[in-house]
């Protein structure tokens, strides 16, 4: 995808959503870095779920580490993987009492040293708490920059970093959060809804007149 492309792609996203935001339900830096390590293999509906019970309970890593590790698998049940996750909250809850003075740190390498918590949580975390320019590159970003012909990349590192080398300054900010909004309810997975995207004109997919088109004939399978 051209420049010109990319910038027209962006500016029709903004359109479409102009203060686009995280769909995960925190009130605090602490309850966004334990919503997004809860939401690995889950969706922001069974975390939100899973938190109106947790946060109450548990709004600073003090109170997590109090309230205990049964006790947090106990809110978190329904989520896929929850005991490793509530091991890893409580954990990382420690790790932030020991070594940052409760305080989730604005750095990515020590982001990246707590319990559960890798390069896209810590990239959620720098940009929506703290304003910084990053990308998280989840299953929808990768999905959505591969099929579009935006920043393809072999794997979710090499994607966040042609994003950063190609996303036009102004959008910047909010760009991984137009992403997976798109990838979520527009370019998913199987059968992406091009008669309704709004970014249907830059998008370099090729077979999107024959998806949208009722009487397509039989179609490969879409990459996932």
């Amino acid at each position: 995808m051209k420049a010109g492309a990319r910038a027209e792609f962006f500016r029709l996203l903004r359109e479409a959503a102009p203060q686009p935001r995280s769909e995960l339900e925190f009130a605090s830096a602490y309850e966004l870095l334990v919503a997004v390590v809860l939401s690995a293999q889950a969706t922001d509906r069974s975390v939100n779920l899973a938190t109106r019970g947790l946060f109450p309970a548990a709004r600073t890593p003090a109170d997590m580490v109090a309230l205990g590790e049964e006790a947090i698998a106990a809110h978190v049940r329904t989520i896929g993987l929850y005991r490793t996750k509530a091991r890893n909250i409580l954990n990382l809850s420690r790790m932030l009492l020991a070594e940052h003075g409760g305080e989730v740190p604005r750095s990515r390498e020590a982001l990246e040293r707590l319990p559960g918590v890798g390069r896209k949580t810590a990239n959620v975390v720098l940009n929506v708490a703290f304003g910084e320019a990053t990308i998280a590159v989840d299953t929808h970003v990768f999905r959505v920059c591969n099929r579009t012909g935006l920043a393809p990349g072999k794997d979710p590192l090499a994607v966040e970093r042609r994003l950063l080398e190609v996303v036009p300054a102004e959008y910047l900010q909010h760009a991984h959060h137009w992403l997976i909004l798109h990838g979520r309810y527009t370019c998913v997975a199987r059968t992406p809804r091009c008669g309704a995207c709004p970014v249907r004109s830059p998008c370099g997919f090729k077979d999107k007149t024959a998806i949208a088109a009722p009487t397509a004939p039989k179609r490969s399978r879409l990459p996932r």
